[in-house]
Order: C-alpha cells, then sequence, then structure tokens
C-alpha cells in the first residue's frame, strides 16, 4: 500500500469570475474533495470578497454550496502576516497594523470563517522586514509577533501554517524552521511551496536544500512551479506583480519529483501528526498561478487547474505517493446507496 496524501486546490484560481459555484464545479469535475477558500463571489452577483470579509449570511451560504458539490475546507487561504513587522518607511507599499488591532480584525475574522466553514487549518505568513534588508535580524522579533496569532488559533483548536514565500522574513526553509523552532507551539507547522523559491532564482538543488531544511516542521505543501529565467539578474528582492514564469510541477525547476519521492519517506510520521492536530491528514495543495500570480492571488482557470492536477498525479504516480480522487463510490454515495 503506497504512502497517502490528500489533493486539494485553492478554488479560486480555478474559476474565471471568482463565482463560488464555478469554483466548485471546477473541482468537483477534477475529482478534488477538499479545497481552500480565498477570494470568492458566493452570491454570483459580482462582488468578491476576500473569504475573511464574508459576512454570516455570506458564510452560511458558502457552507451549504460546499456541502452540495461534496467539499470540504482544507484551509483558510489568510492574509495573515503580510504585513510589515513594525511601523517602518521603506520603498515597498506594503501596510502596517498595530498587532492589538490585527488580533481584533484580521485575526478574529480569519477564526470566524474557519468556523464558519468547517476548517482546522489556516494558512499564513511571517511579515516583512524593511525592504532589502536581512531577514534574520528580525527572527526574534517576528516570533513575539507569531505568538499571540497561534496561540489564539490553538485556542480555537485551529493549526497555524507558515508559509514559505518571497520577500518575507519567512522567505526560505532555513527561516521557517528557525521560526517554527523558536515559536516553541505544537499547532504551528511550516508550508513548503517549491515555486515561491524557484521564482526567488534557485536552482533545483537549492529548492531541495529548503526543503530539507524545514521537513521535519512541514504540514502541509503547496504546489506551484516555475520556470527560471536564467537570464535575469537576481536582486534580492521579487517584483510579484511582474512573475510569468510559472508552470505545471511536471516541467519547471522547483524539484518536485526529488521532493516528494523525499518526503514519501516522512509521510507516515507527519500523517500522525497532522491528525493529532485535528487534521484528516497531509494535504498537497495545488495554487498553480499558470495564468498569473502576485502579492496576494493567483489565477489558473478551470483549464489550467486541470493542466496542474494531471500534471501533478503524474508525478505522484512516478514517485510511488497514494491519492484519491472521486470515484463512482463517491458518486454512489451521494446518490444515498
Amino acid at each position: 500500500m503506497p504512502a497517502q496524501i490528500l489533493l486539494s486546490a485553492f478554488a479560486d484560481e480555478a474559476a474565471n469570475h471568482k463565482t463560488a459555484v464555478e469554483q466548485f464545479s471546477a473541482l468537483a469535475a477534477l475529482g478534488l474533495k477538499y479545497y481552500s477558500p480565498r477570494f470568492v463571489d458566493v452570491t454570483g452577483a459580482g462582488t468578491v470578497k476576500h473569504v475573511v470579509a464574508l459576512d454570516d449570511a455570506e458564510l452560511a451560504k458558502l457552507a451549504d454550496l460546499q456541502k452540495e458539490y461534496g467539499l470540504s475546507v482544507t484551509s483558510i487561504g489568510s492574509r495573515i502576516g503580510k504585513v510589515k513587522l513594525t511601523d517602518f518607511a521603506d520603498k515597498s507599499h506594503n501596510k502596517y497594523v498595530d498587532p492589538a488591532e490585527y488580533m481584533k480584525t484580521e485575526v478574529a475574522s480569519t477564526l470566524k470563517a474557519a468556523k464558519a466553514l468547517g476548517a482546522k487549518l489556516i494558512r499564513g505568513f511571517s511579515f516583512y522586514q524593511p525592504a532589502g534588508d536581512d531577514p534574520w535580524k528580525y527572527i526574534d522579533a517576528a516570533v513575539e509577533r507569531l505568538k499571540p496569532i497561534v496561540d489564539a488559533c490553538g485556542e480555537a483548536g485551529l493549526v497555524y501554517g507558515l508559509e514559505v514565500e518571497a520577500n518575507l522574513i519567512g522567505q526560505n526553509g532555513r527561516l521557517l524552521a528557525a521560526l517554527t523552532e523558536k515559536t516553541g507551539r505544537k499547532n504551528m507547522v511550516c508550508i513548503f511551496d517549491g515555486g515561491n523559491l524557484s521564482s526567488q532564482n534557485m536552482t533545483w538543488m537549492e529548492v531541495f536544500d529548503e526543503y530539507a531544511a524545514m521537513r521535519d516542521h512541514i504540514g502541509w505543501i503547496h504546489i506551484k512551479d516555475y520556470k527560471v529565467d536564467r537570464d535575469l539578474k537576481w536582486t534580492g528582492v521579487v517584483d510579484e506583480e511582474r512573475l510569468k514564469n510559472f508552470v505545471p510541477a511536471d516541467v519547471g525547476d522547483s524539484a518536485h519529483e526529488a521532493i516528494l519521492r523525499d518526503f514519501k519517506c516522512v509521510l507516515p510520521k507527519l500523517t500522525e501528526r497532522m491528525q493529532s492536530l485535528g487534521a484528516p491528514g497531509v494535504f498537497l495543495e495545488l495554487e498553480p498561478h499558470l495564468k498569473g500570480g502576485g502579492q496576494f492571488g493567483g489565477f489558473s482557470g478551470p483549464d489550467g487547474m486541470g493542466v496542474a492536477v494531471r500534471a501533478l498525479c503524474s508525478v505522484l504516480d512516478y514517485v510511488g505517493i497514494g491519492y484519491g480522487l472521486r470515484t463512482m463510490d463517491d458518486i454512489k454515495a451521494a446518490r444515498g446507496f
């Protein structure tokens, strides 16, 4: 019996107009049973909101729709941590929010959405240091801002996943491992994302090394890949709005074959840990950005999401990791026999 993972996707990437019905129809047709909400037009009236900005009625409607389409929530695709660590001036357009105010607004709204939609996981980040400065100088300060957020998640029975991403204090695997160890909370894990590393002009070997540095702290993985343009000079900062070379997981520079082959060995242990925290298992979550991506989201379209799912499945088949898509048994169960 091969090691088993759970497949999921950011649903808004699969819908041209981001309506909930479009998102859920695309993912259900691809055979997925899990999704993460981010930007969504719940009613189809043309108003797109981030999931944490939905009111009670909209959250209830979204919960009903996900049940209708046979979907369960993987994580809340939150924006937590994508603000400045302290109130400094730099060349970025990132904002600063007072920590106490942040807890009462963004964090509280995220926890509310998680409860309404049945999520056990929260995707988050680790704050911006001054643009161009050394992130290692800000580890301890980031930990102090993270602790109350992670504790609030723990009190709500939730796991906080810290995603590796360019330009943040957690921009590589070594930084994420340090943040996790210094925070010292069982309900904080790391989220690996190869595309967020290769887009920093890393080679596949460098991407693998960053994965290895955070491997023991991984709770789940985002599947995104990037084809590096070696003609571009690396400046140390990613212009997220200009990234254009996102590709499926079987053709990029993010070392997915090597990483997933290695990940298979630690998957049983990580599955046990995530289940002890209340999650159904370990997720590989598609966030492919095949038609574009930026600081707060990305887009693949229903066709791009289909390409991304099939590419990932081909890699999983090759390395020998099992996964489940919907079968006739699921259809029978939906019909009641």
